[in-house]
């Protein structure tokens, strides 16, 4: 039952292959408890006492086992979406302006001018929000309002103690991909008590103790008790007696007791809830627009201080201000939104890249600023398909073109007499040399003897909703026989001695049958197994074949673990570099026969071991070592990990951008290193330092030293020692990290993952992206400043909580070169230009209040500035986001181009003088042009400034543009029909009767022609004495 507060009704649970467990589940939060969750504050998490079957002993109150993946409630929405966009200068200062029009003396033009554009971009930032927060509450209820009465691979959905399996082994096997990213099926264990017992479970009295909820996901503490026996029974529990949420049980029928509910969860803790993600271009833009209001301010206080603040002078420097408010231009904001919006269109509808989605429409530039790509390894870089590649025997090799051969030297009938010594030969002669046949049938006997896999067939009779647990109901048959482990490698080892002819048919925690070609069944008693562990890095198992009576011990793992096993020989070494250097994960293969006197004496002496209190781990491995001196070396075998498709060359791409590849992964640090190689994330030419195993402060510190010497080297490091590194020597460690071409952390936990985002984040100032398929990636993925989400068979969980999805990772290549690229520059050149339309017209104020004695007085009014922020001027400017300066194919060709957007140079303080010297003397020109031309009235001087002002923006948006587009031209050319057609309406501003004189004509084009005419010559002799690399390369 649940230790949960909630008193929703308790259901029981069956699941597939059949579940059963009794879990609460809860209705949506309700608006009073969010309150109430913002009210109170964080509750501290407290170990607990479970009982089973009596939930009205149980004291404390639990979280309820819901989800909650809304940023907002009903009362907070409106609130936090406003600060969310007035946290910003930028928008700030819209307001403030917009809010001074309602002051009289401070009233400048009409309120629309001011209000109608900050409305329309609240108001599609609050529609976008909520659309967003409805769609999150919709998934958050169907998930919480789900009944658990039957499930069919379904997530576990609390974390609960495994209690008693239907499996007669007292085990079962559960999938891990949403917790920790791995795909191998894990073993656990039930309790010994509860395993046993005949009667219901929910019958006696008995409690579980579990220690508080935390982060390891590796780790768990607890005690089992039964108080109505005599005397009471205490079983320890461990993590292989635990099912943590968010994985699926495999096989078997399960009862378990849940512990942890909601937030206490392993998979709730280990998750990071989602930041508002603000990219760097938006932060550099909100950089300038100080500068430029600090501009303004000035500008202003000279204006009046060159009136001599005569006067009421305080409200003339207010009205200055509001006066030269178009510096920032409101436009500026509604520009770049529907520029990002734009962007992200493209990315979806880019054929190259089918499937891809952008769920975060605020960052698209972010993919072209990225120096630091943290990637997941299984499903993202790698298929986790294994197959195997090469059996290598010492004198003869097989590959996959060959493997056929092995086939006929493998007896029907199993026996390998005639070929084989007997022991007693092969014990006093050890060195005869055995035929081919023989020694092929031992290596293969050893593969499909020594492994943890077990053969699983599909029940198909079905009696009351229980699974019929009687043999005739069952159908033996290979096609119906699926193979469950631990290991990938080890289901693919089984699956290749099924191909080549001998196959596992049944295995219990006793025995293992094998079937020969012919269908003989060759039983073997299981006498002791010793399981792999990362120290050990080999996994042993001791046979006694039935019919023979001969006991065997056969060993595989790691060469460097096996090389001082095995007997004396001249290839082991060689030849496991070639295939590692192929990217094989290769295992070594040994066996010993031993004597029944030889075995006798070690199971005492292992029994012994085992019994003892103290160095129990130490004894027992002594005692094992004991046995493992001097095998015979029977083969060496290669497995291939399948990547994923143009793995090697998307990398090279992106190491060619100046991109540095992190890779974290929740698997073994050989597996890693592995795939770390043959994914080519790791040069041939490079060397691989693998940090050792730290534990303290001076371990640390010795293995950072020793790290510290060596130059242009990969690392490859465990989680527990990053987190030993990151306590004592944080700074230190990312220093060294930094400057490594690549870096591998193997067993990283979710938690673990987003951590070393962030460490980058602070130590480098750099943007980073995080990559990944699986739940366990979704931590790092929102941490990152952009991340990217795979659609694999892990699920949606990351693509879903990602800014961007794609379906495979070779896309990442030209969504950072192709479309990062575009993004960025075109963002870049569109900000900039926004500020130079608003810069210049603020100049020709400035210009026109000095002529006219300082006066507050605005130079254009009401539609004039509307039209010019609008419809002369929008179209040509906002068809900047279809500008590039490199074609595709030629960003993916030189990927190198991609270093240069890094350095941000495209927006800098820099690039951002050059537009305010350009709007400077192009405002000065348009205005001191028009006074000097201007004949008897005023408004001569608006004509021939405001149609001059017009023409030189469209002809700026020509001299900006790299690559024509013909929405470009349309743009250009309805702009300016527009405007020439709006003549005929404006009888308020202009004088129609002059405008369609000669005077008029070469006034303005006069005028026009000295403000763009030099820009254009430079711009000229600048792509043709320095020209930038992009053009080098386009010519």
């Amino acid at each position: 039952r649940s230790s949960s507060a909630s008193p929703s009704e308790n259901i029981h649970v069956v699941g597939v292959m059949c579940l059963h467990w009794i879990v609460s589940t809860s209705s949506p939060l309700s608006c009073c408890d969010c309150l109430a969750h913002i009210c109170r504050r964080k509750k501290e998490l407290k170990a607990r006492t479970v009982w089973l079957g009596s939930p009205e002993k149980c004291e404390e109150k639990y979280p309820k086992n819901g989800i909650k993946n809304q940023k907002y409630n009903i009362f907070t929405f409106v609130p936090g979406v406003l600060y969310q966009q007035f946290k910003f200068f930028l928008n700030l200062y819209f307001l403030v302006v917009a809010c001074s029009q309602f002051v009289p003396s401070l009233k400048i033009g009409y309120l629309y001018t001011y209000w109608a554009p900050l409305g329309f971009v609240l108001t599609v930032t609050m529609v976008r929000e909520a659309v967003d927060e409805v769609r999150r509450y919709q998934r958050d209820k169907e998930m919480n309002s789900q009944l658990y009465s039957k499930l069919t691979n379904q997530r576990i959905p609390a974390d609960m103690i495994f209690l008693r399996t239907s499996e007669k082994n007292g085990g079962c096997f559960i999938r891990t991909d949403q917790l920790d990213g791995e795909t191998d099926w894990k073993l656990k264990v039930a309790v010994g008590c509860t395993q046993r017992l005949p009667a219901d479970l929910f019958s006696i009295s008995a409690y579980v103790y579990a220690q508080k909820p935390q982060l390891d996901i590796h780790s768990f503490e607890g005690n089992f008790t039964r108080e109505d026996t005599d005397p009471q029974i205490h079983e320890s529990l461990s993590i292989e007696n635990t099912l943590w949420a968010s994985t699926v049980v495999a096989s078997g029928t399960v009862i378990g007791v849940v512990i942890y509910t909601g937030k206490e969860t392993r998979s709730v803790l280990n998750t990071s809830y989602a930041k508002n993600k603000v990219g760097l271009l938006d932060l550099e833009l909100n950089r300038l627009t100080k500068a430029l209001f600090l501009a303004q301010v000035v500008l202003s206080i000279v204006m009046v201080a060159l009136q001599g603040f005569v006067g009421p002078w305080l409200s003339n420097l207010c009205r200055f201000v509001v006066l030269f408010s178009y510096i920032i231009p409101i436009s500026l904001r509604v520009n770049l939104d529907m520029g990002k919006s734009a962007y992200g269109w493209m990315i979806m509808k880019d054929e190259n890249i089918p499937g891809t989605v952008v769920r975060t429409s605020t960052i698209p530039e972010e993919l072209g600023r990225l120096v630091y790509l943290l990637t997941d390894k299984t499903g993202t870089l790698t298929q986790n398909e294994m197959v195997f590649k090469r059996l290598h025997l010492g004198t003869v090799s097989y590959g996959t073109d060959t493997m056929d051969e092995i086939q006929n030297h493998i007896p029907s009938n199993g026996s390998t007499s005639g070929s084989t010594p007997s022991r007693k030969t092969q014990t006093s002669c050890p060195k005869v040399r055995k035929s081919v046949s023989s020694r092929i049938h031992e290596a293969v006997k050893a593969i499909a003897l020594c492994h943890n896999v077990t053969p699983v067939y599909e029940s198909h009779a079905i009696v009351n909703g229980e699974t019929e647990s009687a043999e005739a109901d069952q159908d033996y048959s290979d096609d119906n026989r699926t193979y469950q482990a631990s290991s990938p490698d080890e289901v693919e080892l089984v699956r290749w001695t099924e191909s080549v002819g001998l196959t596992l048919v049944n295995r219990d925690l006793n025995s293992l049958q094998l079937k020969t070609p012919s269908g003989q069944i060759l039983s073997f008693h299981i006498l002791q197994i010793f399981p792999f562990t990362s120290e050990s890095k080999r996994m042993g198992i001791i046979v006694r074949e039935e019919l023979t009576g001969d006991i065997t011990f056969y060993m595989k793992g790691a060469d460097v673990a096996m090389a001082s096993i095995v007997q004396y020989n001249d290839w082991l070494e060689e030849e496991c570099g070639n295939m590692a250097r192929e990217g094989l994960r290769t295992l070594v293969v040994a066996k010993k026969s031993l004597s029944e006197e030889q075995y006798q004496d070690f199971e005492s002496r292992y029994n012994q071991a085992k019994l003892s209190i103290h160095d129990r781990g130490l004894k027992v491995a002594a005692v094992v070592e004991s046995l493992e001196r001097e095998m015979e070396l029977l083969c060496l075998t290669g497995v291939e990990d399948q990547l994923q498709a143009d793995v090697r060359p998307t990398l090279e791409l992106l190491r060619n951008a100046g991109i540095k590849i992190w890779m974290l992964t929740g698997d073994k640090l050989e597996t890693a290193t592995c795939i770390a190689k043959s994914s080519h994330l790791v040069s041939r030419n490079q060397d691989i330092h693998v940090f050792k195993p730290v534990s303290s402060r001076g371990e640390a510190h010795l293995e950072l030293n020793a790290f510290r010497r060596k130059h242009d080297c990969a690392l490859v490091i465990s989680g527990d020692s990053l987190e030993v590194c990151l306590r004592y020597y944080e700074h230190e460690f990312v220093e060294l990290a930094c400057q490594c071409p690549a870096v591998v952390c193997c067993r990283c936990s979710p938690t673990q993952k987003a951590q070393i985002v962030t460490l980058l984040q602070q130590h480098t100032a750099n943007r980073t992206c995080a990559i990944g398929d699986g739940g366990n990636d979704v931590s790092m993925i929102q941490a990152a400043d952009c991340g990217i989400g795979i659609e694999g068979k892990e699920g949606k969980q990351a693509s879903l909580a990602a800014d961007f999805s794609i379906t495979q990772f070779k896309h990442i290549g030209r969504l950072l070169m192709v479309h990062g690229r575009n993004s960025y520059k075109r963002s870049a050149a569109l900000g900039q230009f926004v500020m130079h339309r608003g810069m210049i017209i603020s100049t020709m104020q400035a210009v026109f209040s000095s002529v006219f004695y300082f006066a507050s007085v605005p130079l254009y009014q009401g539609f004039l500035m509307v039209g010019y922020a609008t419809m002369y001027t929008m179209f040509p400017v906002f068809s900047l986001v279809l500008d590039q300066d490199v074609k595709p194919d030629m960003a993916l060709l030189y990927p190198e181009l991609y270093k240069d957007l890094t350095k941000g140079r495209s927006l800098s303080f820099k690039t951002f003088l050059i537009w305010v010297l350009i709007s400077v003397y192009q405002g000065g020109i348009l205005m001191y042009g028009a006074l000097v031309l201007f004949e008897s009235e005023f408004v001569h001087v608006v004509a021939i400034s405001f149609t001059a002002l017009v023409l030189t923006e469209l002809l700026m948006v020509a001299l900006t543009i790299r690559t024509w587009h013909w929405l470009m031209v349309v743009a250009e050319f309805f702009s300016l029909g527009c405007y020439l057609a709006s003549l005929a309406f404006l009888n308020e501003y202009f004088d129609l009767s002059f405008i369609t004189t000669w005077p008029f004509l070469w006034k303005v084009s006069s005028i026009t022609l000295v403000s763009c005419l030099p820009l254009y010559i430079i711009k000229y002799l600048k792509r043709k004495f320095s020209p930038p690399s992009y053009s080098k390369l386009s010519s």
